[in-house]
């Protein structure tokens, strides 16, 4: 029996690329790898808690064809993970289930039903099959198909705690790309002739590895190396690698030129499963469990051996089914006696967050076999996250359970209770938790969270908040969202639709930001009510903001995050583990001002002078004239508190906008960006050379125009070069839409009005500086005044002051939106980029990648996030107790992950314990960490405040601060100080902040220096004054 749902194909049977719907996944794998999935079609079977994890990740990605295939009906164990099947569903084939709302994911892609037993006619027709949860005689049999008919095999499983993925892409697979990484681009200061050493300019790192390729270009002297067949290289330094003899007899080097990576493909040969059985290669889970994954090999085999046998699943806390079990084990296996005992005991349990991990794992390697792209697992990866279990730091210790604690009663959380028992069960209803984003993690986390059960009892309650909405590149990796949804708040369909899997989820949905601006909303009763928190964001401020909240509050935190096929998670524990934030990553090397603005070598950086120049003509005039407009007195205040030459071109911008270049017509903005394209790609270029010759020698007698500075060449506007055209059409739709203007968008009407306007010639200009170093750049940014700034300031300000301020139309400030194909921002952005690229002979960009650079995209898969969310999940599971208290979880039991699927690599570590400070006051401790701190019940007046702190401490002290504002200090006068010392706290804080503490806020934190005995300043934790 067969259903079609027939989607995405072009008329002429060729798969449609959406590079809207697949952008991140684009930047995430390439276009090359994209076709090759949109070409693909992919057989799975087995639609239970991975199938559908698999396929819901397939059919997101865009596989071309997807078929669903089972046999088996849905039962109560089933309900634990598979959320696309409901209690009504009981005893309906799992795929028929299924079938809609898998197919409903991405209408281009072509879904079909299959509940018909697999056959080897039909399997071959797939370029890969992956069959879950199928027993190994089946998965043997299957696996001989596919080789006989040249397909590519993926078997995969969970059961509990446990999961395997094991591969097979044939004995002869070609990759062509290892890793998935972006080629590294590099300019060179050397090629050394004799020992064939290269050397990158300023001895920038070149990131390469032994056995890459790379391949030259612009090279001066050595021409050969032009173009040359790509090279295979070795490290010799961070910034120096060889390529060899090959360079001894070329023409002696001169200078410039730079490398560029080549990926060179490669072969890779898979084992069958049968011998993979007998010799099997096995990926690394977690080294910290280094004998695990080859007794892990044993106990599959064994498990298939006894439900074989025995027509069922040994039964959880059965002893007498871990006796039945060993019995299976292959011939001279060794094993750990507990490990037998927990996979046994685990036999029957099916756990949402195990699904999550192995499907995202499964998926992504069913992607490579189609794709040819990134290293295919090689060939058995055993999953377990057995340290989730509950040891006797919970009050669920899992060491306590019997049969009766596991019984399976027909219940949607059966496959979950088989595994911690059911007053486990009972607590995870309770827990209230806030989610904080609702987009590809969070859409994971809220879908394993109903799962689970998690504040699905009368007592439980999860808040998620997200302020954005919903875009059509979002739909394709978070998979609560369709079509229909898109401009729908982002937090209010999330929660509506995973309703659908768990009608008992207690859900809350906002739509704020988190900051001190919502604090109003996400108050001390707000954060003082939950058991902890889950990020899922994107963005580095709001996670650390999230942090210090969660540490104020003293939360656990679960923190995580993506770029493309890399995840990671982080643990943040209550009086453990350090924080978020203790661990600072290196900022992002910004471009020196001077390439920017005069010497780019790169398209990165047309693409943010590009960028730049957008805000600089669309946004920031129009705010900063509005400011003018709205609030002329203010205005004119905050530009007096700037020196003369800031001042002047504060207001010279504003009387620009307002006056001086005020379009009042349509062909008034066509001629304003014609001109614009004048001064940026001729003019300026014109004087940069008038200053500079392209001969131009320093006094060193070097070549100015040498190393990282590229010689450029002006550009004559021509209309029918498309980017030239492009510029001055997208400029000019922008600068009327900023005025509100109605464009001309009649290109006929529009050439005509262009082909008129003819720009004066260029005339070099004598008192024009221009920065050459870095230095020199910061330093013109901060240049005083000419002498005649005062006078022309004077001008300007009489200009203004003519200004009818109510009859002034206000400007339409334009805020870039990179998603948005029809609001002509990227098409502007790439054309100024590309023509400034065209001005120094560096490569342009098309509108994808010059999209990514300049809205800062970070590359995004659904089969990375599924992992992490799982990932997530099982950290949860360990943080479980039975009231408002976590449980005091030991540091090992924790795990930060990280993991690249593209290769594949997974690593896990304990989290690193918090940073303890020695203390310099009385403390039984003897150290105090970042969760310490001093708690004080109000309401007490200063003098009070400071006794207690004289005795609890035995430090004096000098200063106290709440917020920005002192509100204590030693060099006070005598008389305030005695003042001070009468007030009430609160009092003192509202009279010096000169702002009521409004009522939601229950306790405010004081900063306090204090000096011991010998009048030396000791450090001391904060201090929570609760006032309430």
């Amino acid at each position: 029996m067969g259903i079609n749902s027939e989607n995405g194909m072009a008329d002429n049977g060729d798969a449609v690329l959406d590079k809207n719907l697949y952008s991140r996944q684009i930047y995430a794998l390439g276009e090359s790898a994209m076709m090759h999935l949109r070409k693909a079609s992919v057989l799975i079977s087995g639609i239970g808690s991975v199938g559908v994890e698999v396929a819901k990740n397939l059919i997101l990605g865009g596989i071309r064809q997807v078929t669903i295939h089972d046999t088996r009906d849905a039962r109560w164990l089933d309900l634990s993970a598979q959320y696309y099947l409901k209690e009504s569903d009981i005893g309906r084939n799992r795929a028929e289930a299924s079938f809609e709302h898998l197919a409903e994911l991405n209408d281009s892609v072509t879904c079909h039903l299959s509940m018909d037993p697999l056959n080897e006619n039909f399997v071959k027709q797939f370029d890969l099959t992956v069959l879950t949860d199928a027993p190994l005689s089946m998965q043997l049999i299957v696996n001989d198909w596919t080789r006989k008919h040249n397909r590519h095999f993926i078997a995969t499983d969970a059961r509990g705690l446990f999961g395997i993925v094991f591969v097979d892409v044939g004995a002869e697979f070609k990759v062509n790309d290892l890793n998935g990484e972006r080629c590294k681009e590099l300019l060179i200061e050397h090629v050394d002739a004799e020992t064939g050493d290269v050397t990158t300019l300023d001895n920038v790192m070149h990131g390469l590895e032994d056995g890459d390729y790379v391949t030259f270009s612009e090279v001066k002297g050595m021409t050969e190396l032009n173009g040359i067949e790509p090279l295979k290289i070795t490290i010799k330094k961070p910034n120096v690698f060889n390529i060899g003899k090959v360079v001894a007899k070329f023409s002696p080097y001169v200078e410039g030129g730079r490398f560029t990576q080549v990926k060179v493909p490669s072969i890779i040969s898979h084992k069958s499963l049968k011998e993979s059985l007998i010799e099997p290669d096995i990926l690394m889970w977690d080294f910290a469990k280094f004998e695990n994954p080859s007794q892990l090999h044993a106990l599959w085999q064994a498990l298939h051996s006894f439900e074989a046998k025995h027509k069922r699943s040994p039964m959880p806390r059965s002893n007498e089914d871990v006796g039945l079990l060993k019995v299976e084990l292959p011939p001279g296996a060794e094993l750990d006696e507990n490990l037998l005992r927990i996979f046994s005991y685990q036999a029957c349990g099916n756990l949402a967050p195990i699904a999550s991990i192995v499907g995202g794992i499964a998926a992504q390697e069913a992607m490579k076999a189609v794709m040819h792209h990134m290293t295919p697992l090689k060939q058995f990866l055993y999953i377990d996250c057995i340290e989730a279990l509950p040891g006797d730091w919970s009050p669920f210790d899992n060491n306590n359970l019997t049969a009766n604690d596991c019984e399976m009663k027909n219940c949607r959380y059966d496959g979950q209770v088989a595994v911690f028992g059911r007053a486990y069960q009972e607590a995870l209803l309770k827990q209230k938790y806030f989610i904080v984003g609702a987009g590809a993690i969070g859409c994971e986390l809220l879908k394993n969270l109903a799962m689970m059960g998690v504040a699905c009892g009368p007592d439980g309650k999860l808040k998620i908040t997200d302020m954005d909405q919903i875009e059509i590149s979002n739909l394709n990796r978070q998979f609560l969202f369709r079509r229909n949804d898109v401009g729908n708040k982002k937090s209010e369909v999330a929660v509506k639709a995973v309703k659908d899997f768990n009608l008992n989820i207690k859900i809350d949905a906002l739509s704020e930001r988190v900051g001190a601006e919502t604090e109003s909303i996400f108050t001390d009763d707000f954060f003082n009510d939950l058991n902890g928190v889950l990020n899922a964001l994107d963005n580095v401020d709001a996670r650390r903001y999230m942090d210090r909240r969660c540490i104020y509050y003293r939360l656990p935190l679960l923190d995580s995050g993506t770029m493309g096929t890399k995840g990671n998670t982080q643990v943040v524990y209550p009086h453990l583990t350090e924080s978020y934030g203790s661990s600072v990553d290196p900022p992002e090397k910004d471009i020196p001002i001077c390439t920017l603005k005069n010497f780019p070598n790169e398209i990165q950086h047309t693409i943010q002078w590009a960028r730049d120049l957008f805000e600089g003509l669309f946004t920031t005039p129009a705010e900063t004239a509005n400011q003018f407009i709205s609030d002329e007195r203010g205005f004119l205040q905050r530009v007096d508190q700037m020196n003369t030459a800031q001042r002047l071109h504060m207001l010279s911008k504003v009387e620009e906008a307002l006056i001086r270049e005020r379009p009042h017509s349509p062909e008034d903005c066509i001629k304003w960006a014609r001109m614009n394209f004048q001064e940026y790609f001729h003019n300026m270029i014109a004087q940069l050379l008038h200053m500079f010759p392209p001969d131009q020698v320093t006094e060193q007698g070097i070549k100015f125009w040498s190393g990282s500075k590229r010689c450029p060449h002006v550009l004559d506007f021509n209309p029918d070069e498309p980017e030239h055209f492009n510029f001055v059409w997208a400029a000019s739709i922008l600068r009327a839409h900023q005025y509100g203007i109605t464009p001309i968008i009649d290109k006929k009407k529009f050439l005509a009005v262009l082909n008129e306007i003819h720009p004066p010639p260029f005339m070099p200009k004598s008192d024009v500086k221009i920065a050459v170093t870095e230095a020199e750049a910061k330093q013109e940014e901060k240049a005083t005044a000419d002498d005649d700034v005062d006078e022309k300031l004077q001008s300007v300000m009489m200009n203004l002051a003519k200004l009818n301020k109510k009859t002034t139309k206000s400007l339409i400030p334009i805020d870039f939106e990179k998603d948005d194909d029809t609001n002509h921002h990227m098409e502007f952005i790439t054309a100024a980029s590309n023509l400034r690229a065209d001005n120094y002979q560096i490569t342009p960009a098309d509108v994808m990648k010059t999209k990514q650079i300049a809205g800062r995209i970070i590359p995004a898969l659904a089969t990375t996030t599924a992992a992490v969310a799982g990932l997530v999940c099982i950290e949860l599971y360990k943080m479980i107790g039975d009231g408002h208290q976590p449980p005091n979880v030991p540091l090992k039991v924790f795990k930060n992950g990280f993991l690249n699927l593209a290769l594949p690599f997974f690593g896990f570590s304990e989290p690193i314990a918090a940073p303890k400070k020695k203390v310099g006051f009385k403390c039984a401790d003897g150290y105090f960490t970042l969760w310490d701190r001093f708690e004080i019940q109000g309401p007490k007046k200063m003098k009070e405040l400071i006794q207690w702190i004289k005795e609890e401490t035995g430090l004096d002290v000098t200063m106290m601060s709440c917020g920005v504002s002192l509100i204590y200090s030693f060099f006070l006068s005598s008389d305030k100080r005695m003042e001070r010392l009468e007030q009430d706290m609160k009092d003192i804080v509202e009279e010096v902040t000169r702002k009521k503490i409004p009522d939601y806020v229950q306790s405010i934190v004081l900063e306090v220096i204090a000096n011991n005995k010998d009048d030396e300043d000791v450090e001391i934790p904060y201090i929570k004054f609760n006032l309430r």
